[in-house]
């Protein structure tokens, strides 16, 4: 089946095109031991942009893109946020991105495999038509059965499915993590039995929360842990200005504090941080993409005794001085994943969610025309909207609901 859409090549000039494409509907497996299935048709709707797409497309100019092709091509359908219409169930759905031979796609090991729709083997929904898993095209909340127009408020806040279930995945490891790391010291300070040294340790976690960055990742853990966590105090930090449309809803809809650090230095940063919190962190999350993270948490010493980093960033390399690091007692998180039921909770969350105020549009003819420059001075530039989709077909939106 032919179909037009862009996708990612190495090419030094153009790493990123629009364009008739040949589509291709191999056999995939949702988990290890499920039968292999061929896609089943679905007509992309509304497409989210991902910051993992802008690197691809570096990737593409750097000739590096090989191993990210499907099997026996040399381009990938990008795209892995949004929602799809199922003509065969009429329905729309949400697709499940990443699946392949293993048991759990999210923690596999050296002797499974796995693929991701639109990043990993595996195209993705920036085209007219695709094929996917049926297994892998998950379900709205039954209310919206039987609707065949999709409001646009709710296809804005949809397209954040993957990015919060995410968000979901990491705030259950860091339950986890910091249950086992700390139940030990709340044995010893509450003179208490284990289960109930569990518990507290998991609250402790989050005593006081660094979120370092303000984007849609960072949003999405604090939002998070705020609901699971009535009692911490969550902190982000970044560069943009205290009166910006993020800081604002960091601050009415999170509930959380801002500090504007557009200026400082990092020993600034770091003094002005604990200051705000009251102390050292016992989680700190970063989220800005930018090597600062790791100093300020460690070279500066925000993280504290016992705390977890979790770094949830592509592309900064993270060190350490192993003698604090080790008397302190220190964790290093680092995984940015999630599974299915983590992507189910994140749905139901976002249809009663107010993330819809965060997406603005960029026309489709304005972004296939020219892809890599709406990427590079849009959707990816100075000034650019925390998160920017195109309505890829006006037939199944509703745009004034």
């Amino acid at each position: 089946m032919k179909s037009y859409g862009t996708y990612f090549v190495n090419d030094e000039k153009e790493p990123l095109k629009y364009g008739e494409i040949n589509l291709i509907n191999p056999t995939r497996q949702r988990l290890r031991g499920e039968e292999k299935k061929k896609g089943i048709e679905a007509i992309p709707v509304f497409c989210g942009f991902c910051g993992t797409d802008f690197e691809l497309m570096k990737m593409g100019r750097q000739g590096l893109l090989d191993k990210k092709f499907p099997e026996g091509q040399s381009r990938l359908i990008n795209g892995h946020e949004g929602v799809v219409w199922v003509p065969s169930e009429n329905r729309f759905a949400i697709v499940l991105i990443r699946g392949g031979d293993s048991f759990d796609p999210t923690r596999f090991t050296e002797n499974e495999t796995y693929f991701e729709y639109g990043c990993d083997g595996a195209d993705g929904i920036f085209c007219d038509k695709g094929y996917f898993n049926p297994d892998m095209l998950l379900h709205l909340p039954e209310k919206y059965d039987g609707i065949t127009k999709m409001p646009l408020s709710l296809s804005k806040k949809l397209v954040f499915s993957d990015p919060y279930a995410c968000a979901v995945f990491q705030y259950e490891r860091m339950c986890d993590i910091g249950e086992a790391q700390n139940f030990r010291v709340e044995m010893a300070k509450r003179k208490c039995d284990e289960m109930t040294a569990r518990n507290c340790a998991v609250k402790s976690t989050f005593e006081r929360v660094v979120i370092f960055g303000l984007g849609t990742t960072g949003l999405f853990i604090g939002d998070q842990i705020r609901r699971n966590q009535a009692d911490a105090k969550i902190l982000f930090v970044a560069r943009s200005d205290k009166s910006s449309k993020k800081a604002q809803f960091v601050k009415d809809e999170l509930k959380c504090d801002y500090l504007s650090v557009n200026g400082f230095t990092e020993s600034e940063t770091a003094k002005a941080i604990t200051d705000k919190i009251g102390g050292t962190a016992t989680v700190f999350i970063g989220t800005s993409g930018t090597e600062v993270e790791h100093r300020i948490a460690f070279e500066h010493g925000v993280l504290g005794c016992n705390g977890i980093y979790n770094s949830f960033s592509l592309g900064p390399k993270v060190a350490y001085n192993t003698m604090p690091f080790g008397f302190k007692n220190q964790v290093i998180l680092a995984s940015i994943n999630f599974t299915q039921k983590h992507m189910e909770t994140a749905i139901n969350l976002l249809c009663e969610s107010k993330f819809d105020c965060l997406v603005e549009l960029i026309d489709k003819d304005e972004f296939t025309s020219d892809p890599i420059d709406a990427y590079e001075n849009k959707i990816y530039s100075k000034g650019a909207p925390l998160k920017t989709a195109v309505i890829w077909n006006k037939e199944y939106i509703d745009t004034e609901a």
